[in-house]
């Protein structure tokens, strides 16, 4: 292997401060922090004309997407995870979208930003004409854009913490079972009594499951409906 022999372009690309106090010291795995540069690198080049991408554009840059490939996986697998990841992070947004009503939908990502929280926020309140040309230049582009909701993976790294295999098997089997309003609940409740635990989710799952919803056309949980899991049978789960 050559060595580097020095930079020679005065072209420079700036980075948020936040990748460096929060980002790099916590992001282990490799394909993430590939992923998250490159991103970065993205929003500043393209991000205000273009803000929204799909895995497939970061694959065209042969040189990013063949440098994810390690001894453990293909390139094609390490983008799909460093995304994934960054995603469960909150360093990229996700989001899905359909050209027409008879196109098939696809996943869009955007970084984590204020102007992209803000859009993001639009489409939630049905906003459509806040869209502009935001991933083509096509009167009429992306007219169904809609956020995507958290899925089970990305809920367990944002409330209890790093993935581990031996887990991932039960979330996959809980996000079958549940409906996913129930375990989006399940983790807020979880986070706000401060009991990190993945055993403590799947007991407020099953009591649900048992017992039933007070309000479950919402998913909204009541105050009563509440302080009853943390004062049940699973009381034990919180106590230090």
């Amino acid at each position: 292997m050559s060595g580097f022999p020095g930079f020679d372009s005065n072209e420079y690309i700036s980075l948020p401060v936040e990748f460096f106090t929060e980002l790099l010291p916590a992001i282990e795995d490799r394909a993430e922090l590939l992923v998250t540069l490159y991103v970065l690198w993205w929003h500043q080049r393209v991000g205000e004309e273009q803000p929204f991408f799909r895995q497939h554009d970061l694959a065209h840059d042969e040189r990013f997407y063949m440098a994810l490939e390690d001894v453990e996986r293909t390139a094609a697998e390490a983008l799909q995870e460093g995304l994934e990841r960054a995603v469960a992070r909150g360093t990229v947004l996700q989001l899905r979208a359909r050209r027409s009503p008879t196109e098939p939908e696809e996943t869009w990502y955007c970084v984590n930003t204020p102007e992209n929280r803000a859009r993001v926020a639009a489409l939630e309140a049905g906003k459509r004409e806040v869209i502009g040309n935001w991933a083509g230049t096509e009167e009429g582009d992306f007219p169904y854009l809609r956020p995507v909701r958290a899925n089970i993976f990305t809920l367990y790294e944002q409330n209890i913490g790093m993935l581990q295999p031996i887990i991932a098997d039960e979330l996959r089997e809980a996000e079958r079972e549940y409906p996913s309003e129930w375990i989006e609940d399940a983790f807020r409740i979880a986070a706000e009594r401060n009991v990190r635990h993945w055993r403590y989710v799947r007991a407020i799952l099953e009591r649900w499951a048992r017992e039933g919803r007070e309000d479950e056309k919402t998913g909204r949980r009541s105050a009563k409906d509440s302080e009853r899991y943390i004062s049940g049978p699973y009381r034990h789960l919180i106590e230090h």
